[in-house]
């Protein structure tokens, strides 16, 4: 898939708002050759998705020896709203807590009172973290609506031509 069209996906009404959400689905292949999948929380950047984690996350290891991540942002409600990404995972280890992670806890309902104790309580536990950031090199958004998963797409044309016939 071209960069271009994987933008011009992300870009739209539906994809936005659901790179505004506060977690994804992340699946990866484990040490043990099995699959994984997670929920985190992430920010977007306007060309990358940014995950952070503790540096001793079990992750880690899989996702240096293996790069290549499936992510998954939808909603709860009928018609769901999909956003499907294929991507490449770079770690970056950093001193301090990412901005990023400040970022995407934020949209979490706090008092003012309960961020100022949460910031505080995450400061003293993290002397470091590391920022898992995803470039996306595939796209697909399921509506229901404008779009729908391949499959029924498929099954929508077999049964256009068996009335034609």
């Amino acid at each position: 898939m071209q960069p271009n069209e994987i933008t011009a996906i992300l870009n739209r009404p539906v994809g936005q708002e659901l790179l505004a959400r506060d977690l994804l689905r992340m699946a990866y292949v484990a040490k043990d050759g099995t699959p994984r999948n997670i929920p985190i929380g992430f920010t977007w950047n306007g060309s990358q998705i940014v995950v952070c984690t503790s540096k001793n996350a079990p992750k880690l290891p899989s996702l240096r020896r293996n790069p290549e991540v499936a992510l998954t942002i939808d909603t709860e409600v009928h018609p769901p709203k999909i956003l499907l990404i294929r991507g490449r995972a770079e770690l970056d280890v950093v001193d301090g807590i990412p901005e990023e992670y400040l970022q995407m806890n934020g949209s979490y309902e706090m008092t003012p009172e309960q961020r100022v104790e949460w910031e505080a309580e995450v400061r003293s536990l993290y002397d470091g973290m590391v920022r898992i950031v995803i470039t996306p090199t595939w796209a697909k958004l399921i509506d229901f609506e404008t779009t729908l998963p391949s499959a029924v797409e498929e099954l929508i044309r077999q049964r256009a031509d068996r009335q034609r016939a």
